[in-house]
């Protein structure tokens, strides 16, 4: 239940626990309380202005408190409608993360990016199946630190498709016979957005599942 469900509770003579969590009061269950004790005081012994005062001060921080909240969600609604229409152009379009499964794009093809830690003699990225028969070599030859690009149309020597699914990218990079560490990051093709139906922010449609726009890369 959130601040503001707490705070606006349904009025009735018999407050519940079902509304508001235990220990805790509306507005309208403070304004009974106060006007039960207003009635039942003695007359004699009335109430202390000051703590009279400081009642008053802690109802006007509780509809205070209320009305925040209500401003709040109206900030909150409007921002995650921005959102999702700041990446609605996304589709169509793919997108470069972090990860070692490659996709396919529209095109059938696979692509991705390596980052090497430090220079390498020999480089060859190995796209590999889900049985762990490898697919395609891909050789890049020596290569210095930084990014390095890596593609596969996806096709064998006579133009024909040889894989349509997810395949993990492996990357053997070596120097003077040593090996050398690289990230890994492929490109995934964005089909669609979903909106949580919480209100939360939006995900992306891709192969490689449901991602926050946040993860991404680059765009391309």
């Amino acid at each position: 239940m959130s601040v503001i469900d707490t705070l606006n509770g349904a009025p009735g003579p018999q407050p519940t626990n079902t509304s508001n969590p235990a220990g805790t009061l509306d507005q309208n269950a403070f304004l009974r309380l106060m006007t039960t004790q207003l009635t039942t005081q003695d007359p004699f012994n009335p109430v202390d202005n000051t703590q009279m005062i400081a009642q008053m001060a802690q109802f006007s921080q509780v509809a205070g408190i209320s009305e925040m909240n209500r401003s709040l969600q109206t900030i909150v609604d409007s921002l995650a409608g921005s959102r999702f229409g700041d990446v609605s152009n996304w589709i169509g379009r793919s997108m470069l993360v972090g990860s070692d499964i490659a996709t396919p794009l529209r095109d059938g093809a696979y692509a991705g990016e390596i980052e090497l830690d430090a220079a390498a003699d020999a480089v060859t990225v190995s796209l590999v199946d889900e049985n762990g028969a490898v697919v395609r070599n891909i050789d890049l030859g020596s290569q210095a630190a930084g990014p390095v690009a890596f593609s596969w149309d996806g096709k064998d020597g006579d133009g024909n498709p040889v894989a349509g699914g997810p395949l993990q990218v492996v990357v053997n990079a070596r120097a003077a016979g040593q090996p050398v560490e690289s990230g890994i990051a492929t490109w995934t093709s964005i089909g669609g957005i979903q909106s949580p139906a919480n209100g939360g922010a939006a995900r992306l449609v891709t192969g490689l599942g449901l991602l926050s726009p946040d993860v991404a890369i680059r765009l391309a």
